[in-house]
This record gives structure tokens, C-alpha cells and sequence, in this order.
């Protein structure tokens, strides 16, 4: 049984009463801590991750956490999980052990459609730490928003096909210089301390922004494109 099946096996355990479940719950926490060699941190303050969700993707592949992870092993690790957890195996199982690989398998596939793809990775890493939020406003450098502000206010002046190839070329150049910005950053990440990863996090997040808002002038420019 691995250490997810545990965690679901002894979930079901401690689902008794509100005052039991936390008492229980603690000391099961702890010694599976201890057993698995696992992080304090890696329960919420409810119990054994909320129940396994939100779950560390790379944890659950046994994978050091990277922005560059091999794809070979990624989809080695997707397959023999998808067997492990084929509810098919289980058809004969109670309702409680069904639902458990149901949801492991659940996992299995949102792991892998995450860590598999670079852009939804990258988001996910960011998420990890809290470096990208739903409506948070990112602090970008005051450089750049200058620079995409003249680029706006020329393209708001476009009169043909030739300013507006100009401009093109300019945004693509500015693209160019962030993704290799953003390849640096991410190179040799997994190596690092911990402090070093803070550093370079935030870079990278600098460059994910920087990104993203660069889209909206990429989305512009071909707007403008249309009406020549």
C-alpha cells in the first residue's frame, strides 16, 4: 500500500466523532510523518491534506519539484500509476475502497496534464508558492511598463502595414528577451538551496508577468493586423 492509499485508509479510520476525529487524527498525522519521512507542513491544520486535496503533484510521482522534469520519466510514472489505480481492478471492492481509488486515479491524471505541460507547470510551481494568486496585481518593473506604453500609444498612431511590421518586430524582440531571461532563470533550479530558489522564483515570476502582459499587446497588434 502506498503512502496515498494510507492516507486515505486512515482518513476513513478517524471519521467519527468532531472531538475523536481531531485527537485521532493528530496522532496518526504525527506517526505518518515519522514514518514516511514527510515534512511537517505537508498535513493542513484539518488533517492529512484536507483529505489528500490539494495534493503536491510532485510529491505524489516522487519527483524533486523542477520546472524542467524529465518527460520520460513523468509519463512512466503516469502509466504505472494509471494501472495501479485502474478503478477496473477494483470492481469488486466496497463502496469506501472504490472511492478511494477513484479519487487516486483523479490525481494521477490532474498530475500528470499539469506537470506535463511547461506553461501549466510553471503556473503550478508559482502557485506552490504563492507567487501567483487569482486577481492578485503583480508589481512590474516600472521600466517596462514605460517601454509597453510607448509601444500602445505608436500602435494607437498606426496609419499602414509597415508601422505596424515595425512594431511587430520590436514586440517580438522584447518576447524573445524574456523567454531567454525566463530559460535562465529556470535552469538548474531543483540544485538550489532554498534561499537561491526564492531568489530565482521571483524571477521567474517577474518573467511570467512580463509575459502575460506582453500578450495583450500581441492580441492588439493582431487586431491592427486585420484592418490592413
Amino acid at each position: 500500500m502506498c503512502k496515498y492509499e494510507n492516507i486515505f485508509h486512515k482518513t476513513s479510520q478517524v471519521r467519527k466523532s468532531a472531538k475523536s476525529v481531531k485527537s485521532e487524527r493528530s496522532c496518526k498525522d504525527h506517526f505518518f510523518l515519522l514514518r514516511h519521512n514527510l515534512p511537517a507542513n505537508h498535513f493542513s491544520s484539518s488533517g492529512l491534506s484536507d483529505y489528500l486535496y490539494p495534493m503536491n503533484y510532485f510529491e505524489f510521482y516522487g519527483i524533486k519539484e523542477s520546472f524542467t522534469p524529465d518527460a520520460a520519466l513523468l509519463k512512466k510514472k503516469f502509466y504505472e500509476l494509471s494501472k495501479k489505480y485502474h478503478p477496473d481492478f477494483y470492481a469488486n471492492e466496497d463502496d469506501e475502497k472504490q472511492q478511494e481509488i477513484l479519487e487516486l486515479s483523479t490525481l494521477n491524471n490532474k498530475t500528470y496534464q499539469t506537470l506535463s505541460d511547461p506553461f501549466k507547470r510553471l503556473e503550478y510551481i508559482l502557485k506552490l508558492h504563492e507567487l501567483l494568486q487569482e486577481g492578485a496585481k503583480p508589481q512590474l518593473p516600472a521600466d517596462f511598463l514605460m517601454e509597453m506604453m510607448d509601444i500602445n500609444e505608436r500602435l494607437m498612431e498606426v496609419d499602414d502595414a509597415g508601422q505596424l511590421g515595425h512594431i511587430t518586430a520590436e514586440v517580438l524582440a522584447i518576447e524573445g528577451d524574456i523567454e531567454q531571461d525566463l530559460q535562465k532563470a529556470m535552469a538548474g533550479y531543483e540544485q538550489l538551496n532554498d534561499t537561491a530558489k526564492e531568489e530565482r522564483l521571483n524571477k521567474i515570476a517577474d518573467c511570467y508577468y512580463r509575459q502575460k502582459y506582453l500578450l495583450r499587446i500581441k492580441e492588439s497588434l493582431n487586431t491592427f493586423a486585420s484592418r490592413f
